[in-house]
């Protein structure tokens, strides 16, 4: 349920209208507008029956929400949410007028080889630096990735180029180890619907990346966002990364039309990962134009050095020269959705 109050109102109504709602044992979430703010009622609407919610100072009228996923809900936000991520040296933003590109690697693989892709990708625009440390594969033979280490030289990357982090974390055990490091703390498809790891996540004051799971549907994607939230964290940002269907001629199907059903659904941003919806490197221009297109609020692209010698997901990595044109096409499709394209707080730091 949602109480819209009037125009103007006050501190002490919002107050009072929050106290009766939490007296009979619900929480209260608060968006504010320039003009009305939005009240939302979290729990057991039954509680609220004998509460003349209608006639309290300060409300202007009273909705139900239907939908399962209440603070992930577009009802329950006055504007749509801005996610910032980083400090204030090295900040990006998802959900505003810009549209944020996030790149890098698959793997961390070495320390000279982030950096190389760094300064690449940041050069071209990217406003963030995407590595994994902690690589769930397919096959328990293929490259894990460096784990802790490769957490060290992020940060250290991070460091030298003024780039926030995103990497992706796995299990419960990992939260506070990759949250003290990463900026962003990444939920992968696999991952979707770990629920004890969903509600870990909601503890910790990092923004979160939860990419759709493989064969989710949107409610089931909303829904996972909405443990997060629950668990006190609202800073989350959604990814669609294609989805498993009968066809074998890409990796996964970029779900296109997900983009404006979210954007109806939630007032979340949410971004696109075509290299994962692809897995071929031809198709990451078209999918990431196609995106942004559609109106997502970013991008997350994999780009590598030498995707030849890629020791995880090389077939679908840009090559350095091949980002650098994507970027620079991708200006006219944010222009034709009233978009702009982020960049870089700050250029990389000097080696002393």
């Amino acid at each position: 349920m949602i109480i819209i109050t009037k125009p103007h109102v006050t501190d002490a109504e919002i107050d009072h209208i929050r106290e009766r709602i939490e007296s009979v044992g619900m929480r209260t979430h608060l968006s504010r507008g320039e003009v009305r703010t939005i009240i939302g009622c979290i729990g057991d609407e039954s509680l609220l029956a004998e509460v003349p919610l209608r006639s309290l100072p300060g409300v202007e009228s009273v909705t139900p929400v239907l939908k399962p996923y209440k603070l992930a809900s577009r009802e329950f936000a006055v504007d749509r949410t801005v996610v910032r991520v980083g400090g204030r040296d090295a900040e990006a933003s998802f959900g505003g007028e810009t549209i944020t590109v996030i790149a890098g690697p698959c793997s961390v693989e070495s320390r000279e080889m982030l950096l190389d892709t760094a300064k690449v990708v940041g050069g071209a625009g990217a406003r963030m630096l995407r590595g994994g440390a902690f690589k769930p594969r397919t096959s328990p033979y293929a490259f894990q990735g460096l784990g802790a280490e490769a957490l060290k030289l992020l940060v250290e990357v991070r460091a030298e180029t003024g780039m926030p982090i995103v990497t992706e974390v796995m299990d419960t055990r990992q939260v506070d180890l990759v949250a003290e490091h990463a900026d962003m703390l990444q939920v992968g498809a696999r991952n979707m619907q770990n629920f004890a790891l969903l509600a870990e996540l909601g503890r910790v004051r990092r923004p979160v990346l939860l990419k759709r799971g493989l064969s989710a549907t949107i409610k089931e994607l909303l829904m996972a966002a909405e443990y997060i939230m629950a668990n006190g964290n609202h800073d989350v940002v959604l990814c669609e990364r294609g989805i498993r269907t009968f066809e074998t001629a890409t990796r996964n199907t970029l779900d296109v039309a997900a983009i404006p059903v979210l954007k109806r659904e939630t007032h979340l941003p949410i971004i696109v990962d075509p290299s994962h919806a692809g897995g071929d490197a031809s198709l990451v221009a078209p999918l990431a134009f196609a995106a942004i297109a559609a109106g997502a609020d970013g991008l997350i692209i994999e780009v590598h050095p030498d995707p030849e010698h890629a020791l995880s997901d090389g077939d679908q990595s840009l090559a350095p020269d091949a980002f650098k044109s994507l970027m620079q096409q991708l200006g006219p499709f944010a222009s034709a959705a009233g978009r702009t394209l982020g960049r870089v707080a700050r250029p990389a730091r000097a080696v002393a």
